[in-house]
């Protein structure tokens, strides 16, 4: 599915599931930088899986992306123009980040975004299927997340805000990657295994 995903507003429908989701991912983001360097681990790399595959394609790197009332993509932009220091630019970066970025999950979109190399098997295979489920494994917290996939273009503001933060820790990000989006639907998700969040939205 070669599309662009619609800018995604902020739902007035936080259901339990979405807000625990969001807050748990705002929280793990934030201790990565400040205490990880923002290096990943499995509370940011989901194994990805085709809808019905019993097999993961493999993890994938996400981002989250603030919602464009609150959008931080100028202030990514500037720290990495500031400097051509790769090191001084990770440095800002992490300080930025590590900050009041992540204070408020409610300030996010709830659509993940995620960078692929030009012709990725995964990427490919995913934007195909159309929908796909995302599964997190850490800190004693697993959620499985059925998603729509859709490719970004280049002018979509998530796929800005995902590109220029991952360019602030990797210089050499190839220009002509694909950035993949993953909407979740709530209602057919889970946390914890074998527990779905059906009926979630509900107060």
């Amino acid at each position: 599915m070669n599309s662009i995903a619609p800018i995604h507003k902020n739902s007035e429908t936080w259901t339990p599931l979405r807000d625990k989701f969001m807050g748990w991912q705002c929280r793990v983001r934030q201790i990565a930088m400040r205490e990880n360097l923002g290096r990943p681990d499995d509370a940011i790399t989901p194994y990805a899986y085709s809808e019905m595959a019993s097999e993961p394609l493999g993890q994938i790197v996400t981002v989250i992306c603030k919602l464009q009332a609150h959008s931080k993509t100028p202030e990514l932009q500037h720290i990495f123009k500031h400097t051509n220091d790769p090191a001084e630019r990770r440095d800002k970066a992490l300080q930025f980040l590590s900050e009041t970025y992540y204070q408020k999950h409610r300030e996010f979109s709830d659509v993940l975004t995620a960078t692929f190399m030009p012709n990725s098997y995964s990427a490919n295979a995913l934007e195909k299927a159309g929908i796909c489920r995302l599964e997190f494994d850490a800190y004693g917290h697993q959620f499985k997340l059925r998603c729509k996939v859709t490719k970004l273009r280049a002018s979509h503001p998530n796929y800005q805000a995902t590109w220029w933060h991952n360019l602030l820790f990797n210089p050499n990000l190839n220009s002509h990657i694909a950035i993949l989006g993953f909407e979740p639907d709530w209602k057919s998700s889970a946390i914890n295994t074998g527990i779905y969040a059906t009926g979630a939205g509900e107060a």
